[in-house]
């Protein structure tokens, strides 16, 4: 019964055990069941049991089987009948709890501490007894238990401390439990990776590290490194003024290769992925293929990791009035299994840039330590040891892309996001023009990405009063990224800011830290277009103009105004009265029983339990507008329901645009990519662009809209959306944010937190008994199990 609970051997087991069992019982009806969550504690009836041993395993602890016809003092093999045990003595193995935590302890001794007292106290907690005559918990183990039960519902730290008081008020005298967490915090520590702290110049200059170390103010700013004394100019020295919280990436790649599962995984792209010729995996992409072909001794060992890096500010308080600012970097391995690889338990914080204000493009100070690291990692590679294999062998890593919303796009990449040349991948190339009454710039003129001889290119007044003969920008290779940005001087600091000469007619601030990387100008594609922010933007634009919402609509007098300066559709032109202007109705434009019609149907719709947010929540069918929508719920009402809500509104040509709009994300969106079908779909993307050009007004085309354009280039290079987009990222910052507890000291709750959660990661993959905080169990597998039951 230690096997896979889907195999025929478990099935037997369970068979056996139940028959033995019930030799020994005198209620038939039901007996104590043995599975992990019950423990022996619950009396449940047969068939129950049976169901619980399929889902829940059986507590591997319970080797002898007291409860169930074993004598206490002897051990039989669980897999034999009752008639065949024998009464020969039967050796008693240790108890498997204080066995299973010394070995775990003796695992981390390599990468889990520095400190030998440490980890001798650490071996003395995992041999000692919870309390003086306990045979099956020792301190170390019971306290994993309960961190694991902290970390899984979120308990607060004071809750923490009084559950740890009043279960040593329960327990024997001379007991061993902590009485706080505090006690309690620095015993589990000891097994966590640990961190660093890097002090920093408050104004983002530098890092006090290397041949700064020793300074006690910053040489570009003059800043003080220490904070001021309260109502004083004198500095607390010893209480830094900013800080930068390093998670070292190496311990963490030692750790996950010294667990043979895990090791195992590391390897699954290349082992047991399908290879078909459809995109399914980063594996299949060009992008991977790249790597294999330029550098082919790296390619040689399958264990070296390909990486993906995420950066987003996030505010800890989780209060939108304060304006309070801080920045994880996340990492993530696509080696993994496509089912593994974005779980919690393999998500690595890797550095958190303390705030309270955004680092913005001085962000390349606060990444140095990390691409010092990478660099390592490339060009002279460490030694790890492979449980699975039994080896040891050398490790190299190789950062593919970064994943980030548009404004952290800009910050790492060095490229602009606003102005005329905002798209950073058309460049110069970019077609933009200010509208003078609406006071912003819109990005059109899809036209051009047209075949060469298409009608549309010929069509004036249904576009933008002229004809289209330019074509498509080409995009730039990393090598003529970083010829253009080799002369930019920068200087970081928010203070005494030089901007370059050109400054206006640039597409670059600066040249990219990552640049430092030997590898990073050969990359075909090197940050990523997040479609998640993209889709949200371009759903709340559609149905903001539709249902004409305030703040939100594209449509409004400065825009119909714009719109006739050009010569344009001069039937929109606004009627200027004494009192008010009247806007006449659009081809885009909703009565009001159509509104009522198109909120009705989305307020009306039923969705299986967990597919998106309750929409009738989220209508208001007095104002007739949607509010409070989140980025999944964008994301559903994109691609499936709006077709369903605009089935009976709107004239047709202007419903079928939107439609093919909609059919676009959910085809871009698709888990396994068919790559002859690329071309189309961006064929029919571009046509659909200029059909909604034809329709809509041209400040309705911000640059979320014209990124669209770029989308399915990035999926022919890159592979499936759904491994680069933030979707996992933003709920893991959701995690981070709940580790706070002290809101004077955000990013430290978050550090400590987080290493306690990696100590509790490690234990679980040595203690059976102790189930993963990053992997939860999916909601619907005991449907699985019954079914292979039946």
């Amino acid at each position: 019964m230690l096997k896979d609970r889907r195999s025929k051997d478990y099935e037997n087991g369970v068979e056996h055990f139940l028959k033995t069992a019930l030799i020994h019982t005198s209620d038939l009806q039901s007996i104590r069941c043995p599975c992990r969550l019950c423990g022996n504690l619950k009396c449940q009836p047969i068939e129950e049991i049976r169901n619980h041993l399929f889902f829940n395993g059986i507590d591997q602890s319970y080797l002898t089987w007291i409860w169930h016809g074993e004598s206490a003092t002897e051990r039989a093999s669980p897999f034999v009948n009752a008639e065949d045990i024998s009464d020969q003595e039967v050796h008693t193995p240790p108890l498997p709890d204080v066995a299973q935590a010394i070995e775990m302890v003796e695992a981390a001794a390599d990468h889990c501490t520095t400190d030998p007292k440490e980890f001798k106290k650490l071996i003395d907690d995992a041999e000692k007894p919870l309390f003086p005559g306990c045979k099956k918990y020792s301190k170390l183990s019971t306290l994993v238990r309960m961190f694991k039960f902290k970390a899984n519902i979120g308990l607060s730290d004071k809750a923490f401390t009084e559950m740890l008081t009043m279960f040593g008020d329960m327990l024997p005298d001379c007991n061993e439990l902590p009485p706080s967490f505090y006690e309690a915090k620095k015993t589990m520590t000891a097994l966590g990776m640990g961190y660093e702290k890097i002090h920093a110049c408050p104004n983002d200059c530098i890092l006090y590290r290397k041949e700064f170390e020793a300074l006690n103010s910053c040489p570009t700013c003059n800043t003080s490194r220490w904070k001021l004394k309260k109502n004083s100019t004198e500095p607390r020295v010893g209480v830094p003024a900013k800080v930068l919280w390093y998670f070292p990436p190496i311990p963490r790649f030692r750790s996950m290769f010294q667990l043979a599962d895990i090791a195992k995984n590391l390897t699954w792209y290349d082992d047991e992925r399908i290879s078909d010729g459809q995109l399914r995996h980063p594996a299949d992409s060009p992008s991977w293929k790249l790597v294999d072909y330029k550098w082919p001794d790296f390619a040689a060992e399958t264990r070296n990791l390909r990486l993906a890096l995420s950066v987003d500010g996030i505010n800890p308080h989780s209060s939108l009035s304060c304006r309070y600012s801080c920045w994880p970097v996340i990492m993530v391995i696509y080696n993994l299994p496509p089912w593994l690889c974005f779980k919690r338990k393999f998500m690595m914080l890797l550095l958190l840039i303390s705030g309270s204000k955004q680092p913005g493009n001085d962000i390349d100070v606060y990444l140095t330590p990390l691409i010092d690291d990478l660099k390592l990692l490339w060009e002279v590679d460490v030694e790890v040891y492979d449980a699975y294999r039994k080896q040891h062998f050398r490790l190299r890593a190789i950062l593919l892309w970064t994943i980030n919303d548009l404004p952290t796009y800009a910050n790492l990449s060095g490229s602009v996001t606003k102005g005329y040349y905002a798209c950073p991948i058309c460049c110069k190339g970019t077609d933009s023009q200010r509208l003078r009454r609406v006071k912003k710039n819109v990005y059109a003129g899809h036209m051009k990405f047209l075949p060469r001889y298409h009608p549309y290119r010929r069509q004036k007044k249904a576009f933008n009063g002229e004809q289209e003969n330019g074509s498509a920008p080409k995009p730039l290779s990393g090598e003529e990224v970083l010829n253009k940005v080799k002369g930019i001087n920068t200087i970081w600091g928010k203070k005494n800011k030089k901007k370059p000469s050109d400054v206006g007619t640039t597409c670059w601030k600066k040249k990219s830290i990552f640049f430092d990387l030997e590898y990073w100008k050969y990359l075909y594609i090197r940050h990523i277009l997040d479609l998640m922010h993209m889709e949200k933007n371009v759903c709340e634009s559609i149905f903001g103009t539709l249902l004409n919402i305030p703040g939100k609509t594209k449509n409004g007098v400065n825009s119909c105004l714009d719109i006739v300066d050009k010569g344009l559709r001069k039937e929109l032109a606004p009627v200027i009265g004494e009192k008010r202007t009247f806007l006449p109705a659009a081809c885009y434009t909703l009565s009001r029983e159509e509104k009522k019609a198109f909120c009705r149907t989305l307020s009306e719709l039923k969705v299986p339990d967990g597919y998106s947010s309750n929409f009738r929540s989220k209508i208001s069918m007095e104002e007739l507008k949607l509010y409070g929508l989140k980025s999944h719920d964008c994301h559903v009402l994109m691609q499936q329901l709006l077709p369903v809500a605009l089935r009976f509104v709107l004239p047709k040509e202007v419903r079928y645009a939107i439609m093919r709009l909609c059919f676009f994300f959910n085809a871009i969106c698709s888990k396994v990519v068919d790559v002859p079908k690329l071309e189309k779909i961006q064929a029919d993307l571009v046509i659909t662009l200029c059909l909604l050009e034809k329709y809509f007004p041209p400040s309705f085309f911000d640059i979320m809209v014209h990124l669209t354009v770029h989308l399915v280039r990035e999926v022919r290079l890159c592979g499936p959306v759904h491994f680069r987009w933030m979707y996992q990222f933003e709920r893991y910052m959701k995690v981070l944010k709940g580790y706070v507890r002290n809101r004077n000291r955000p990013e430290g709750c978050i550090a400590e937190s987080h290493i306690a959660e990696e100590a509790v990661e490690f234990c679980s993959e040595y203690l059976t008994w102790v189930d993963s905080i990053g992997i939860p169990v999916h909601r619907n597998m005991i449907l699985e199990f019954l079914f292979i039951e039946t």
